[in-house]
């Protein structure tokens, strides 16, 4: 019987043992800043990121992984056969899925390429899903069939708490941003189709822990809730309390530092607070 492989990207919020314990195939990103180049996650930390980040006068550049790396790697696992589903970060903030689609093309394998259209835990739900039904035998028809359904069933707010990066990024002006760093404002967005769209501003990390907590409720109510997610960077002044009220809920929260990736957009002290349901 012909195995079926998961291939994921270095935005996926997975722990080395999770990886291990699915034989998950995990394809770095790279990023430029301060004239050096990094890979994600083999020889940049996140925490040593921001640093630098920190000293940068100019936003950093996140790169997608080449074709031909993507396509060496179908080439090898689908060398017998064997299919392979490779699901990716949001096309909305990267050239990932292209790249990976274009290697598919290319490649003798039999790959399907998927846009989980989200970043970070929401990503992880849908690889993790993925490994679980491909452990339970089901054929790549009903594990896409299936990632389609959790992509619909989940939810990601960012929160941004200095608005540096938006200026840099072009995403906001320097008026806007001089202006609401006066007034404490915390800009808070969804993904939608993928892309990031801004939902509400608030003015206090309090107030971000109540906004969030009330969505939460509100989208999870009389619904079984499948796993719950949050990335910060540096942000643990939002995301521990965040992370309490929620398990003092009787629900677990998985907290992770998150990518260069993610926060060359977002800056730091951001948080990403993401869920999904049955």
């Amino acid at each position: 019987m012909k195995k079926i492989h998961i291939v994921t990207d270095s935005t996926a919020a997975l722990t080395d043992e999770l990886i291990e314990q699915h034989n998950i195939h995990v394809v770095p990103l790279t990023l430029q800043i301060n004239g050096a180049s990094y890979t994600d996650g083999v020889d940049l930390s996140p925490e040593h990121f921001l640093d630098l980040m920190r000293e940068s006068k100019e936003l950093p550049k996140s790169s997608q992984p080449a074709v031909g790396v993507f396509q060496t790697l179908y080439d090898e696992l689908g060398a017998n056969g064997d299919p392979i589903i490779s699901i990716h970060m949001t096309g909305g903030m990267s050239g990932t899925v292209k790249s990976a689609e274009a290697a598919a093309q290319a490649s003798s394998a039999n790959v399907t390429v998927i846009d989980s259209m989200y970043i970070s835990h929401a990503l992880t739900f849908q690889v993790l899903e993925a490994c679980r039904l491909v452990e339970e035998g089901k054929t790549v028809e009903e594990i896409v069939n299936e990632l389609d359904s959790v992509r619909k069933r989940s939810s990601l707010f960012v929160v941004v708490d200095v608005l540096d990066n938006l200026v840099k990024g072009g995403r906001i002006g320097k008026g806007k941003a001089m202006f609401g760093s006066l007034m404490n404002i915390k800009p808070i967005a969804t993904l939608q189709d993928g892309v990031y769209t801004p939902v509400a501003k608030v003015r206090s990390h309090k107030q971000v822990v109540t906004y969030l907590l009330n969505e939460f409720k509100k989208e999870t109510a009389g619904k079984v809730i499948r796993s719950v997610g949050i990335a910060h960077a540096n942000g643990l002044a939002m995301a521990e309390p965040l992370k309490k009220k929620i398990e003092e809920m009787g629900i677990p929260v998985k907290l992770s530092f998150t990518t260069p990736i993610v926060s060359t957009h977002t800056g730091e002290g951001a948080i990403g607070f993401m869920y999904y349901t049955e």
